[in-house]
């Protein structure tokens, strides 16, 4: 099984100017290395068969026919391979030439797609050699003995995808052809290019296509000239890019001295979950009513091949690598206070109430409180941080508490709950050494009862500490820890809290402050409701119960924001994960979780407000309704049969 990805390539051939039978005989070795590799589609550079800086040349006939006896040549050499091959050459229709491109497959001219917009500047004043496709009104072209349709109006059908094409310039334009071509069902938009190097536009042309592709909802294949084409006055670095909606999947060294090929694989399953759920692209389309559809192109049939990933995926979805995370968390965290001060201001609270645990979301909660009261010019006092020790309490998390409220500055409540849940014990009849949910939960919903009590009392608000990952699972008591007046964390992943705390610690305080931090980052996540052992160590580490957030969050991600069945995210997660946990592993973990994410939705269905901070969420009034009594059997017994 693909899962729906479709291999590609950009190719950036070893070229001689105006030499057609040594440019095909390049392009012929690059289509059978890469049919060999399990390419479906790879693209060649604008003009590939003769070159784009010929010149003058174009106008001689001679040129003109060796271009097309080089076509011939590579129909004939690449007739039993099942690969398609997009292709450049200049071609005589109607008494004017076309800067074109050649879509070939088993000896067969699929299509022909001339260049729309051509440039006219001083070092490539195009108009000087070709016309543009809107001034030829022909629809067939005859090519290598073929009759051929020819237009900017093809989609090109696969088994796995449909594809369109553009040369160049086109993509430049105020209105770019592969706009269209996305609205009328083009999934893979392929550029023959010949964009020669100037300073910084290299940078401005991945900016451009990251966008268009983005824009589509498509994936983006450009292959641009390179080594072998003439320096007289410009220089070629041999762009090839593949970019699936706004994210680079490949890219080739540029100013390379050697042909390069670079292959990734476009997840058009993906790309077509994007635009159902897209309403702009549906009402983008609806826009072309009226007007003369696309014609389609079938492509020959090709026999699957078994798919070898290329492309890399992260583990950590939600958390971005290198200098990004810096501003990711900067980004994250002023959402955040931002959110948290307009619900403090609007509602004319005098406090904020937050339970102190000395674990992670709690921990955030409260530096996002603190900031926002900086941001206010509110003082500090104003924050109450409430620390409620109870059976499970360690000293660890007691002292990281204690020493992190009166480093920031808050004011300090230490109320136990111990004596409290004693007492309700007896109430109910509970005997206090079954540690059942009764015993667990009992603690939690005392400790929210506390809070809520406390904000009357100094009229204020709770603010939530519950993160994103802990809603997905329903790992919080309902009525207890679940709920709040402002859920700061709502939508923040366990990965990407353990991040945001320890950016704090390393831009935001003082260093009492960033040395509790930091070992609460390293603390173990527990919920703390269970007695520690005879060391006085947490017993109850969430992780063991429920499985590893790198895995649930990686879940999460594939499941909400793309949309994948569960086969898919095993698929995916095994080779994410290769090295960390074995199939085994992966497969309980992910039971786990459709089970969870399914059962407990009727927590999520009654959330308090909060922000969103990222392209996912899983409030019920913004990204995710479903019904708390949606039947979860059908992913559950896909991950049953999964091998």
């Amino acid at each position: 099984m693909n899962y729906g990805y479709v291999k590609v390539a950009a190719c950036v051939p070893s070229v001689k100017v105006a030499h057609c039978k040594y440019n095909a005989q390049q392009i012929e070795k690059e289509i059978l290395i890469a049919d060999g590799k399990g390419v479906e589609i790879i693209a060649f550079p604008e003009l590939s068969l003769t070159a784009y800086t010929c010149g003058d040349l174009f106008g001689q006939q001679l040129l003109i026919e060796e271009a097309e006896m080089a076509l011939i040549q590579i129909l004939g050499n690449t007739r039993q391979t099942d690969i398609i091959a997009i292709v450049g050459m200049p071609l005589p229709v109607g008494g004017v030439l076309l800067n074109a491109a050649v879509v070939i497959q088993r000896g067969k001219v699929l299509g022909v797609v001339p260049k729309t917009y051509l440039p006219n500047y001083k070092e490539f004043y195009e108009k000087r050699w070709f016309a543009s496709a809107t001034e030829v009104r022909a629809t067939q072209v005859r090519l290598c003995g073929q009759l051929a349709p020819m237009g900017t109006d093809l989609l090109f059908e696969t088994s796995g995808t449909t594809f369109g094409i553009e040369l160049c310039e086109d993509v430049w334009a105020v209105i770019p052809p592969s706009s269209r071509l996305a609205l009328e069902g083009a999934e893979i938009i392929f550029n023959l290019s010949a964009s020669d190097e100037s300073i910084g536009k290299h940078n401005y042309l991945c900016s451009l296509i990251s966008q268009q592709s983005a824009r589509c909802l498509s994936g983006y294949v450009l292959a641009s000239s390179g080594f072998g084409e003439s320096t007289t006055d410009v220089v070629f670095a041999g762009n090839g890019l593949i970019y699936e909606n706004g994210h680079c999947l490949a890219h080739s060294q540029r100013f390379s001295l050697e042909p390069q090929t670079v292959i990734s694989e476009i997840d058009v399953e993906r790309l077509r979950t994007e635009r159902r759920v897209n309403t702009t692209f549906a009402a983008c389309g609806a826009t072309l009513r009226g007007e003369t559809p696309y014609r389609r192109v079938t492509t020959e049939y090709v026999n699957p091949k078994e798919l070898t990933l290329t492309r890399s995926y992260d583990p950590h979805p939600f958390v971005p690598q290198g200098p990004t995370l810096d501003e990711r968390c900067e980004e994250i965290f002023s959402i955040q206070t931002n959110g948290l001060a307009q619900r403090l201001v609007h509602t004319h609270a005098k406090s904020a109430v937050v339970g102190i645990s000395g674990g992670l979301d709690s921990t955030l909660a409260l530096l996002v409180c603190a900031r926002t009261f900086d941001r206010l010019g509110w003082s500090r006092k104003g924050i109450i941080g409430v620390t409620m020790p109870g059976f499970g309490t360690t000293d660890r998390t007691y002292r990281n508490a204690m020493n992190l409220m009166k480093s920031l500055g808050i004011t300090i409540r230490e109320v136990s709950i111990r004596e409290a849940c004693l007492q309700h014990f007896a109430d109910l009849g509970h005997d206090p050494s079954v540690h059942d949910v009764v015993y667990e939960n009992s603690q939690a919903r005392e400790r929210t009862q506390l809070l809520m009590d406390i904000a009357n009392q100094t009229w204020g608000m709770v603010i939530g500490t519950g993160d994103l990952s802990e809603l997905a699972l329903g790992w919080a008591t309902y009525n207890g820890d679940h709920m709040s007046m402002y859920g700061v964390n709502g939508s923040v992943p366990k990965t990407l809290v353990r991040h945001l705390v320890k950016w704090v610690a390393e831009h935001g305080v003082d260093e009492e402050s960033k040395a509790t931090l930091l070992d609460i980052v390293d603390t173990p996540i527990s919920p703390e409701l269970i007695p520690a052992n005879e060391k006085g160590e947490i017993t109850q580490v969430t992780e063991d119960l429920v499985g590893p957030y790198e895995l649930h969050d990686f879940f999460l991600y594939y499941f909400m924001r793309c949309g994948f069945r569960p086969s898919k995210v095993y698929w995916l997660a095994k080779q994410a994960f290769r090295g960390s946990y074995d199939d085994e592993t992966i497969k309980k973990w992910l039971s786990t979780f459709c089970r969870r994410f399914f059962n407990q939705q009727f927590k999520r269905s009654c959330l308090p407000d909060g922000p969103k901070v990222g392209s996912l969420s899983i409030s019920p009034r913004g990204d995710w309704r479903m019904p708390s009594d949606a039947c979860s059997d059908a992913w559950l017994k896909e991950v049953e049969e999964m091998e």
